[in-house]
């Protein structure tokens, strides 16, 4: 989800609201402690060298119980962003605390925003070494000349 379609929801719903794939609510509690531009400047397992850059979103549930974020206010947490940094319309990943700090995709159901689990994947497949997916051979496929075939009564 790029920046602008968030904006988008904020200005259309009375609350914020996340929550992970598995149906999880983050505590309706939660504050927003940086949004911001992350930059990753790498080289791939194929010797590309590859730039990206996202637009940051870090949640935080704190024990401070009676807070609530209003979509105004992530509105104006944003707009600075874009002001201060030159945020421009970036896929946002969003970090939050589980065992560890995960970074997650993000959608929306209607109602709230749903945090996507992300997975790591080879960017360079082919320079990789990494086998194709095999292909499912039925067995009957595999018999010649006078190999027995199931349901034939050889066996």
């Amino acid at each position: 989800m790029k920046l602008s379609e968030v904006k988008n929801i904020l200005d259309s719903v009375e609350a914020v609201n996340f929550k992970l794939q598995d149906g999880t609510l983050v505590p309706e509690h939660f504050h927003v402690t940086e949004v911001g531009v992350v930059s990753k400047n790498f080289i791939d397992c194929g010797g590309v060298v590859r730039k990206e850059y996202k637009a940051n979103f870090q949640l935080w549930d704190a024990n401070d119980f009676e807070h609530r974020l209003k979509p105004s206010k992530l509105l104006n947490i944003i707009a600075l962003s874009e002001k201060i940094l030159g945020m421009e319309d970036l896929e946002i990943e969003v970090e939050y605390q589980s065992s560890t700090i995960g970074k997650y995709a993000l959608d929306f159901d209607g109602r709230d925003f749903v945090l996507i689990n992300m997975q790591t994947a080879c960017l360079a497949v082919d320079a990789c070494g990494i086998p194709a997916e095999k292909q499912k051979i039925k067995m009957v496929e595999l018999a010649t000349g006078n190999a027995c075939t199931p349901g034939g009564g050889c066996c």
